[in-house]
């Protein structure tokens, strides 16, 4: 069975998606498109901007999304997954791709999103670390035992997750995790603490947004970072994104659910090899690829 996955945040580079622009008469149409609903050039900061420009969330979260769908798009009739999922924000692009969310509803919700966390990121200064070498549950007591808020957010591999919360909470919990035997924790360069109760706000902004947009029954089913199972029905992916943003990404448990359920090849779609390397490691027996476009 084919699963396909979609990136999140982090994938971004200057010049992506150029390629697709200028040979496919779909995705001229569709990042033009994108300008219009944005209200702003995204294309010229995509295929001609700086890193830096690049790297603003209210730019990097809709940039990645368009990729990851005008990719799936120029597919055309290979595109045909048995089952998707996505990293976070590219649960958003794979919810387009199973036709349960429309391009442009989509792009309009990962807008939304992208200016609801800047804006909880300004209230209150934070951050995320990644942990690498410890179990998962010695990651979770860590956290648990410091007083200040910081937890598990990305279950992105074994031996690999990501911790997210205040700075100084976030700064002992590395200290302590050190101890504890890890080989890294390493502070993130990110602007706020994704996947945690301090986007308690952004989740309630967004959730309004959610709550107004038309869901349909999906083409394929979507294993969901909340809860990593596969969902066939509109409302309850509705309710599982309204989630998202407080609750961990658990990448892992998506991809052995996936591989369960019969996945034995995963293409990822969008910009970088993130996600095949992070599903090699999950799940060594699986093929990971890119797309093969037509000519």
């Amino acid at each position: 069975m084919n699963a396909y996955v979609f990136p999140g945040q982090g994938a971004q580079f200057v010049g992506m998606g150029l390629d697709l622009y200028e040979k496919y008469p779909i995705a001229k149409e569709l990042f033009l498109k994108a300008n219009e609903i944005l209200g702003f050039d995204i294309t010229e900061v995509m295929f001609r901007g700086t890193a830096e420009g690049l790297k603003e969330t209210k730019v990097t979260q809709p940039a990645i999304f368009l990729h990851s769908v005008i990719l799936s798009k120029v597919m055309g009739d290979a595109f045909k997954p048995d089952m998707v999922a996505g990293h976070s924000l590219g649960e958003f692009s794979a919810l387009v791709a199973n036709n349960t969310l429309s391009f442009e509803d989509g792009l309009r919700l990962v807008s939304q999103r992208a200016l609801a966390m800047q804006k909880a990121c300004e209230l209150k200064p934070s951050t995320m670390a990644a942990v690498l070498g410890l179990e998962d549950a010695v990651v979770e007591n860590v956290c648990a035992d410091i007083s200040g808020i910081v937890v598990a957010a990305n279950y992105n591999c074994p031996g690999q997750l990501v911790i997210s919360g205040e700075i100084s909470a976030v700064e002992e919990a590395c200290e302590k995790l050190k101890e504890a035997g890890a080989r890294r924790a390493l502070m993130l360069p990110v602007g706020g603490a994704f996947h945690s109760p301090l986007m308690e706000p952004a989740r309630e902004e967004l959730a309004a947004a959610i709550a107004n947009t038309t869901f349909s029954t999906p083409s394929c089913p979507i294993y969901q970072n909340v809860p990593t199972t596969a969902v066939n029905n509109a409302e309850e992916i509705k309710k599982n994104l309204m989630l998202q943003l407080t609750a961990p990404v658990k990448w892992t448990q998506s991809v052995q659910q996936m591989v369960k359920d019969g996945a034995t090849v995963f293409t990822e779609i969008g910009p970088g090899k993130v996600l095949q390397g992070l599903v090699r490691k999950i799940e060594p027996s699986v093929t990971t690829q890119a797309p093969e476009l037509a000519e």
